[in-house]
């Protein structure tokens, strides 16, 4: 079994997890009707269609 050498400093450990922990940037996608951007499997709040169906009716209407 391999034994390290040295102590690993925490600046190093740390180093290591952070690379893990990056934020990421949401995909957005055009909506099919009015193209607006929003979030994937979302209802479009501009216009209320999602995959070409009218789900909600849109606020600055109602």
């Amino acid at each position: 079994m391999a034994v390290p050498k040295y102590k690993t400093s925490k600046a190093r450990t740390r180093r290591h997890r952070s690379i893990n922990m990056k934020m990421s940037v949401p995909t957005l996608v055009s909506c099919s009707n009015c193209g607006n951007k929003v979030l994937r499997h979302r209802v479009c709040p501009k216009c209320g269609f999602y995959k070409g169906n009218q789900i909600i009716e849109p606020e600055d209407m109602a």
